[in-house]
């Protein structure tokens, strides 16, 4: 008993000692990316007004070109990215996005589709891709967050988790949090089972400015 306790304190002490120099550690949250050349803190901050409290530190942040293109402002060691579309064609003044960074493609197709600067030729395009297949796919249970309004007092949040292809038969909500979970960002589930989903996606309201690190279960579907 006396060897078996010992070797249990040694191991201890060492976990201990490890964490302790680990950086990043629970007493010392690792600190921001740095920002690259040319880039402002100015426009990195505002771009992470949506970004979960838990998720803003280290998320990646892009500025868009008008081709669909962008440029990197912060290089993050998460999977979350961030980016500003304020005034871009079909958009509020005040329009804050974060995603995925495999969802960029699909952000991209959206501002080049939207860029035609007519609501209704943008939808009819949207459903001819849809139709013939080349609309790109959202990464399954990934999360889209936004802050969008006339001006940034007046901007309100939305959560929308992407569910593609589910139908009430063949995907339920609580598969979709579950991936949610495994990419990194908190399950908008908090852990917490669902129904069976509706097709396409699910939106919740938020908060004026910024999402919490787990942010209630959404319940009703809407397609973005």
């Amino acid at each position: 008993m006396k060897r078996i306790a010992l070797l249990i304190l040694v191991v201890g002490a060492g976990s201990i000692s490890m964490f302790a120099q680990a950086p990043g550690g629970r007493g010392a949250p690792a600190p921001p990316p740095p920002l690259e050349p040319g880039a402002t803190q100015a426009d990195v901050d505002r771009a992470l007004l949506a970004a979960p409290a838990n998720l803003k530190d280290q998320a990646t942040v892009i500025k868009w070109k008008p081709d669909q293109t962008y440029t990197t402002l912060r290089k993050g060691t998460n999977r979350l990215v961030c980016f500003d579309r304020s005034g871009f064609p079909l958009q509020q003044p005040f329009s804050i996005e974060c995603t995925m960074l495999g969802n960029l493609d699909r952000v991209a197709q959206n501002m080049k589709i939207e860029a035609l600067g007519d609501r209704a030729k943008a939808q009819a395009a949207f459903d001819e891709a849809e139709k013939n297949g080349s609309r790109v796919k959202p990464e399954f249970g990934s999360v889209f967050y936004h802050i969008q309004g006339p001006d940034e007092a007046r901007g309100r949040g939305h959560m929308t988790v992407a569910v593609p292809g589910a139908t009430t038969q063949t995907k339920s909500c609580s598969a979709a949090c579950r991936r949610t979970s495994s990419t990194g960002v908190s399950s908008p589930c908090a852990g917490a089972g669902m129904p069976a989903c509706r097709p396409r996606r699910f939106r919740q309201s938020g908060p004026p400015h910024g999402f919490p690190s787990r942010p209630a279960c959404p319940t009703r579907a809407a397609r973005r």
